[in-house]
């Protein structure tokens, strides 16, 4: 805790705040809130009611109408507060047309009331609508989604390591001619559209087999610029020293990449993970193009099922969407502390 509060008042000259230690914590605190607080918003709005997200004025916490029992009425009724005959009285609502309400005493069930819906307040209470998870669990394909994603991403981020390892590794510790040219080759396509390539790989996947195939989404996305361009740069770093006394051990060329550069470019390859999750997690347009079952869908593309031609059901939507956080949570916390040595140490030879 203390390394904590030193580190948040620490200021560019101890004892002094400046212009720059003031620009520093406005940008660091506003950064946080405009990332902190959608994710709030939407993991409060998750367990909200159905009918309570679409409600304005919003509120921040989860709360439903009340709903009572009025004699000679098949269902519950919700309650709200009216002024009747000059005082403000708790009525349930039988219909309301208009600006118009009919409303009944609940404790004396009557002949309805007319109210000015204006002038009506809802009765509500704390409620936690679990019913916003379980029912994709339960009713929809929700855990095949889950399944199908986890399938790709951690596939996809295997093989995207492994092939942009190897590439990184040709480019930067061997000599041949056209190696630079080849490396400005591979670097110049992150400057060509998505929308370019599209049409020619979704015509390779339809000549292979692969359309409505898990792999079909997996193995187009595997070899990356970025991870060889990140890869590469961190290799140079390691001594070609290292390389020729394993060498002159007799070791294989492989093993030198298994057992000496993947072990020493950890940092990088963390990174590159970090990324590749991201990217293959949050990929939506690729997948949509190639499958087209519903049991081979990932999870954006079947949360992009509960938003239908005349009604989105957002609670679902949210409740998922904030549910998909974790797994993505979970794996930039567990290598959060790879970022910055391997970020820093691409631009280091």
């Amino acid at each position: 805790m203390s390394n904590a509060v030193s580190f948040l008042t620490r200021t560019r000259r101890p004892g002094r705040i400046g212009l720059t230690d003031i620009l520093s914590w406005v940008w660091l605190i506003g950064g946080t809130l405009a990332v902190l607080i959608p994710v709030v918003w939407a993991a409060m709005s998750s367990l909200k009611p159905e009918a309570e997200i679409t409600r304005f004025p919003p509120s921040l916490l989860p709360r439903a109408a009340v709903q009572v029992e009025v004699q000679g009425y098949d269902k519950p009724l919700s309650l709200w507060k009216a002024p009747i005959d000059g005082m403000e009285r708790e009525m349930a609502m039988v219909r309301r047309i208009g600006l118009k309400a009919q409303m009944v005493d609940p404790a004396n069930p009557g002949p309805p009331v007319s109210v000015d819906t204006r002038e009506i307040t809802p009765v509500q209470k704390l409620t936690v609508a679990t019913e916003n998870f379980t029912d994709p669990l339960t009713r929809f394909s929700f855990l095949t989604f889950l399944k199908n994603s986890v399938f790709v991403t951690f596939v996809a981020t295997v093989l995207t390591l492994i092939v942009n390892a190897m590439a990184a590794f040709a480019l930067s510790k061997y000599r041949f001619r056209g190696e630079k040219a080849i490396f400005v080759l591979i670097i110049s396509t992150l400057m060509i559209p998505l929308t370019v390539v599209m049409v020619p790989a979704y015509l390779v996947i339809v000549g292979v087999g692969l359309v409505d195939n898990l792999w079909g989404v997996i193995i187009p996305t595997v070899a990356t610029p970025t991870g060889v361009f990140l890869l590469r740069q961190y290799m140079l770093t390691i001594p070609d020293e290292l390389i020729e006394a394993a060498r002159v051990d007799a070791a294989s060329e492989f093993r030198i990449f298994w057992r000496i550069i993947l072990p020493l470019t950890a940092p990088a390859l963390a990174v590159l993970a970090i990324f590749s999750v991201l990217w293959r997690w949050n990929d939506f347009l690729w997948p949509l193009i190639v499958l087209s079952s519903r049991e081979n869908f990932t999870l954006q593309v079947g949360l992009n099922a509960f938003e239908g031609e005349f009604s989105v059901q957002w609670h679902y939507i949210l409740a998922m969407t904030f549910l998909s956080l974790a797994p993505v949570t979970v794996v930039f916390l567990f290598l959060q502390r790879y970022i910055t040595t391997g970020i820093a140490g691409t631009g280091m030879k």
